[in-house]
């Protein structure tokens, strides 16, 4: 095992709200798909036609090397015969998660909050976000303000796995 990674991150690409429209042939909609960005790691989700409100709910899994490093989401347009449109971006901001797994808590009942993190100039949250303990584990679920474009939200969740033979979160500085 690759003993500088500390972990792995599962990361939820839920669905889009109120994305902008590129479509400039059917003037109502756009095909969009998400790019996530991780240092080297890139992944991609699918696309989905006609639809500023897409539902994704695609899991992927990202394998954290540094808790500092951003998460960096990428809204495109998918187009046929032009280069895909870019729709927004947004950043998921780890330190305030890790805080919460980094708290230790034993059981608690389902779905009960364990923070919660406000919207500021340093994180793209559209509203406020809670870490919620759900079996057994810290989960965080956020609604991310698009960047660099006239609308829209995407809905994420995130939540760590801890790897035997990797270093864990206890020990990461924030």
């Amino acid at each position: 095992m690759d003993n500088s990674i500390l972990g792995l991150l599962k990361l939820r690409i839920k669905r889009g709200t109120n994305l902008a429209i590129r479509d400039a042939i059917k003037m109502h909609a756009s095909d969009p798909y998400v790019i996530i960005n991780m240092g080297e790691q890139k992944l991609k989700t699918g696309v989905v036609k006609d639809n500023c409100n897409p539902e994704w709910n695609e899991e992927f899994t990202l394998s954290i090397k540094d808790v500092k490093t951003p998460i960096h989401l990428s809204v495109y347009d998918k187009d046929t015969l032009s280069g895909d449109d870019k729709m927004g971006e947004a950043d998921i901001d780890l330190k305030p998660y890790v805080q919460c797994v980094q708290m230790g808590l034993n059981e608690r009942p389902d779905d009960s909050s364990v923070k919660r993190i406000q919207p500021d100039d340093t994180n793209c949250l559209a509203e406020e976000s809670n870490c919620i303990w759900q079996n057994g584990n810290i989960i965080q679920e956020m609604i991310l303000k698009l960047r660099n474009v006239e609308s829209g939200e995407v809905v994420v969740e995130i939540e760590w796995v801890d790897v035997i033979g990797c270093k864990g979160l206890s020990q990461v500085e924030l």
